[in-house]
């Protein structure tokens, strides 16, 4: 079996995706075949060096190339799984932080909002590259895609290309454990389907795995009896749309403020790219890029007040990581197409195909899935209440919208897109917005006229 990873220089997400790879025995069994690609070479080499370390240790009978080229990298493979970024922090501050100096209240910038359309379309061309060389050397191959915005990139490249996609991220176990903590039962025993899109799910039942007893009664007295501003930053805004549109959302704050007008209402003023504006332009030649905080809680743990000089023994630091596997699906995936055994896959971002009901057939949304006939089909779900039904719908909308500009090189149709976004409330901030954003991030957007 030939499973490929394309943006394999990443050491969190490549090394924790070889870990998972290389402690499945049911691919074991199949004889893996491990192919690692990434147009940076030297991070690339250091990736292969670990996978065969790993590899040895394990006593594993995998075989590890390595490679800059694309085609050859997915040629004959049954698999390929990707996470890639270009220039990630540079352009992901200019996401969060442009739209803001526009006095949008966005509170993130990452899938949603409109640094999640402008994250989107500098995606779309090297994500529809490699899906291309997929469909021109490997057409029969699952393309596990973990590369965000995860629904935006994954609805472009269903609608552009014959590829077979699935968008894949850890999220929904957020809600998982926050669930979990508030009914102080492990989440082994809780079952939780939830539906929506990408970071914007929604658990449509919480039930006791074993009795089938409805736990969403206890979860809403134990939440109204909870503190209210414990552990405000993850779930401060799940608590009150929880109260106000009756199911508990998923993954945290950050993520589902983007999809929201009043967010900012109940999530913290945020840091994650903070920069005293009297010091110039943090992305004129030769500036530093804006430090990155996930929110104002963290910041200490993540930067201390002076930082000491960064530790070069990556090496060693992939080495002490614990061997364990971690909770990404595709592995789980790999596992059930590839070597017929049944896993839980409770969240897959695919085509909807009347999995939730009022919702385009085409728009990618995030449901659980199964395989059947070797091929992954989302679980018919219930249909949502309206309030978020609406909320996830009008996504949709937008989605489309931006494919469509993609595809048209179109400023007009990327103009509709962002004035349908719920944070923009000015039609001349808004195209001042975009003028700015087309001029910084000029040389990775694709043309428009």
């Amino acid at each position: 079996m030939k499973v490929t990873l394309i943006g394999a220089g990443s050491r969190e997400f490549a090394g924790k995706i070889i870990r998972d790879l290389l402690l499945s025995k049911p691919i074991a069994d199949k004889g893996l075949e491990l192919v690692l690609m990434d147009i940076a070479a030297e991070p690339l080499a250091e990736m292969a060096e670990y996978a065969r370390r790993l590899t040895a240790r394990l006593g594993h009978a995998a075989t590890v190339d390595a490679t800059t080229d694309l085609d050859a990298a997915v040629t004959g493979a049954s698999f390929i799984v990707t996470a890639i970024e270009v220039n990630r922090y540079h352009y992901w501050s200019q996401d969060f932080t442009i739209p803001r100096k526009y006095g949008f209240r966005q509170v993130y910038g990452e899938n949603g909002g409109p640094g999640g359309l402008f994250h989107a379309l500098r995606q779309f061309g090297p994500l529809l590259e490699i899906a291309r060389a997929i469909e021109k050397n490997a057409p029969d191959a699952l393309f596990l895609n973990f590369s965000n915005p995860e629904h935006k990139v994954c609805e472009a490249i269903s609608r552009l290309t014959n590829v077979k996609v699935v968008g894949l991220c850890h999220g929904y176990f957020y809600g998982v454990r926050q669930i979990s903590a508030f009914l102080d039962i492990p989440r082994e025993q809780l079952e939780l389907p939830a539906a929506g899109i990408n970071h914007f799910t929604w658990f449509q039942a919480i039930r006791d795995r074993t009795t089938g007893e409805d736990l969403y009664p206890r979860l809403r007295e134990r939440e109204h009896a909870a503190n209210w501003v414990s552990d405000w930053h993850e779930i401060g805004l799940s608590r009150i749309l929880f109260r106000r549109f009756g199911l508990w959302p998923s993954p945290s704050a950050n993520h589902l403020g983007e999809y929201i007008s009043w967010a900012e209402d109940y999530v913290p003023a945020q840091l994650q790219y903070f920069h005293d504006p009297a010091d110039g332009s943090p992305w004129r030649e030769g500036a530093r890029t804006p430090e990155w905080f996930y929110h104002v809680g963290l910041a200490d743990a993540d930067r201390p007040l002076f930082e000491a000089p960064a530790d070069a023994s990556l090496g060693t630091a992939l080495d002490d990581a614990p061997l364990e596997s971690s909770e990404e699906l595709a592995i789980p995936i790999i596992e059930w197409v590839g070597c017929g055994v049944e896993r839980a896959l409770p969240a897959v971002n695919l085509p909807n195909r009347g999995a939730i009901p009022g919702l385009p057939d085409d728009m990618v949304v995030e449901v659980p899935a199964i395989v059947r006939d070797g091929e992954l089909i989302p679980v018919q779900m219930e249909e949502l209440p309206e309030g978020i039904l609406a909320m996830v719908r009008l996504q949709g909308s937008i989605h489309k919208l931006l494919v469509e500009a993609y595809v048209e090189k179109s400023k007009q149709k990327l103009l509709q897109a962002i004035l349908l976004d719920p944070i923009i409330d000015s039609h001349n901030r808004a195209v001042a917005m975009l003028d700015e954003f087309l001029e910084a991030q000029a040389d990775a957007l694709p043309p428009l006229a």
